[in-house]
């Protein structure tokens, strides 16, 4: 396992809304980032699929991951856009997140939401949002 991802797994163990969820980050590195959220029955909403607030979370937090690969760990989002596009009923949700422009105090990064059912894909959200850079963050990953 690499360092990043290392630092990354460590990184989500010490957020409490992350480990409540059970998020795992399966893949962090300069070319894309991977989260992985279980669907359980208390991340349904009324008509039986993913909340969206547990798709948003994916979204939001694989693209953070993917700015910090570009700026360096202390970053946040600064905003984010986020378009559903099929009600996520599944097994799990998989968010993966690329950087389209990393300057030296933000990055602009998008990632796609897929939904995972009997082992197959599909995409159910796509997003992008711009992370910030905060503190003296080390930028040389």
């Amino acid at each position: 396992m690499d360092d990043l991802l290392e630092t990354g797994r460590r990184i989500l163990a010490q957020q409490p809304f992350s480990v409540l969820l059970g998020a795992e980050l399966l893949r962090f590195s300069k070319e894309m980032v991977e989260l992985r959220v279980p669907i359980r029955d208390e991340h349904r909403q009324q008509n039986g699929f993913a909340h969206g607030g547990v798709v948003s979370y994916a979204a939001d937090n694989a693209l953070t991951y993917a700015g910090a690969s570009a700026l360096g760990l202390a970053v946040v989002t600064s905003e984010y856009k986020i378009n559903y596009v099929r009600p996520a009923i599944g097994d799990s949700i998989i968010a993966r997140a690329t950087v389209v422009y990393g300057g030296k105090s933000q990055a602009v990064c998008r990632c796609d939401v897929f939904v995972v059912k009997d082992g197959r894909e599909a995409m159910c959200a796509t997003a992008q949002g711009t992370i910030t850079r905060i503190g003296d963050a080390p930028t040389d990953r």
